[in-house]
C-alpha cells in the first residue's frame, strides 16, 4: 500500500466512520474503483482506533462520569441505581453479541462478507430499515393530522433488553454495507427513542467494540500490502477527520432527517449491482492480490 493510498483511505474512513452509509463498505468500495488491492479486515479494524479516539475526546466528559460511577459501583452499593453507573453495565452487555458473533464469523469476515454483490445488498436493505425508522421517528416528533406528538424514550429508560438489541443491531455491522451507527441507530429508533439518545448509545456502545478488535487485528499487520507505516498513517488521518464529522453529525441529527443517506445508500447498491452486472466491475475485486 502506497502512502497516497493511506491517506485516501484514511480520509474515506474518518468521513464514513460515524455517518449511517458503513465505512467498511467504502473502505472496500474505494480500493475496487481505483483499482487498489482490498485494504482487508484488518486495516479497516485498526483504522477504526482512530476515529474510536475521536469518539473518546469528543465525549470524554461523559465517559468519564460512566467510568467513575461504574468502578464505584462495584465496591459501593448504593451507587448501583446510578444512572451512569448502570450505563456501564449496559455497554457491557451491548457488547456481549459483537464480541461473540465477531469471533465465530471471523473468517466469513475476512471473506464472503467482503464480496461487492453482498455490500451491494446491505447497502439497499439497510437503507430501506434506516428509511422506515426515520419516518416513524418524525411521525412521533411532528405529530400530524389527526396525530398528537409522542414522546420517544431517552437513555434513562434503557435497559437491559435494549440494551441486547442495540448490541445485535451493532453486530449485523460485521458484515460491510450494513453500517455500525446506521444499524444501531435504526434499532434504536425503532424501539421508540429519540435521534440523539439513539447515537450516543450508538457512539458509545462501539467503544470496547472497536477498540477490541483493533487490538485483535494488530498481529496481522504486516502481513501481504498492507505495511505498518501506511496503517498508521491512515489512522491518524482518520482521526482528525473523524472528529470533525462527529461534531457535525451530532448537531445535524437533532434538526435533519436521515434521508439523504437513505437515498445515497439505495443509490450506491443500485450502481454498484449494475457494475457487477455489466461486468465493469468484479464482485471480488482486489481480493485475490489483497
Amino acid at each position: 500500500m502506497s502512502w497516497f493510498e493511506s491517506f485516501v483511505l484514511g480520509l474515506v474512513q474518518g468521513l464514513t466512520e460515524f455517518l449511517p452509509i458503513s465505512s467498511s463498505a467504502h473502505l472496500r468500495l474505494t480500493a475496487a474503483f481505483a483499482g487498489w488491492h482490498d485494504p482487508g479486515a484488518a486495516f479497516t479494524a485498526i483504522t477504526q482506533i482512530g476515529t474510536e479516539a475521536a469518539v473518546l475526546i469528543y465525549f470524554r466528559q461523559d465517559i468519564a462520569r460512566i467510568l467513575s460511577s461504574w468502578f464505584r459501583s462495584l465496591t459501593d452499593r448504593s451507587m448501583r441505581s446510578d444512572h451512569d453507573a448502570q450505563m456501564g453495565w449496559l455497554v457491557i452487555v451491548g457488547s456481549i453479541p459483537i464480541g461473540v458473533l465477531g469471533l465465530t464469523l471471523k473468517d466469513q469476515i475476512e471473506g464472503p462478507f467482503r464480496d461487492l454483490r453482498l455490500i451491494a445488498t446491505t447497502l439497499i436493505v439497510m437503507g430501506i430499515v434506516l428509511g422506515i425508522a426515520d419516518r416513524l421517528a418524525a411521525r412521533d416528533e411532528t405529530g400530524g393530522r389527526h396525530r398528537v406528538v409522542k414522546e420517544r424514550k431517552t437513555l434513562k429508560d434503557l435497559g437491559v433488553r435494549d440494551g441486547l438489541i442495540y448490541g445485535f443491531c451493532q453486530a449485523m455491522a460485521l458484515i460491510p454495507g450494513v453500517s455500525r451507527s446506521g444499524a444501531t441507530i435504526s434499532g434504536g429508533l425503532l424501539m421508540g427513542y429519540t435521534r440523539e439518545s439513539a447515537a450516543r448509545y450508538s457512539f458509545l456502545l462501539a467503544i470496547p467494540a472497536v477498540l477490541a478488535s483493533g487490538a485483535y487485528e494488530l498481529k496481522d499487520v504486516g502481513e501481504g500490502h498492507v505495511s505498518w507505516g501506511p496503517t498508521i498513517f491512515a489512522t491518524l488521518v482518520a482521526f482528525v477527520v473523524g472528529y470533525a464529522v462527529i461534531a457535525w453529525f451530532m448537531k445535524f441529527i437533532t434538526t435533519k432527517s436521515f434521508m439523504p443517506f437513505v437515498i445515497y445508500r439505495i443509490l450506491l447498491g443500485i450502481l454498484i449491482f449494475a457494475l457487477v452486472w455489466s461486468g465493469a466491475l468484479s464482485p471480488h475485486a482486489g481480493e485475490s492480490a489483497g
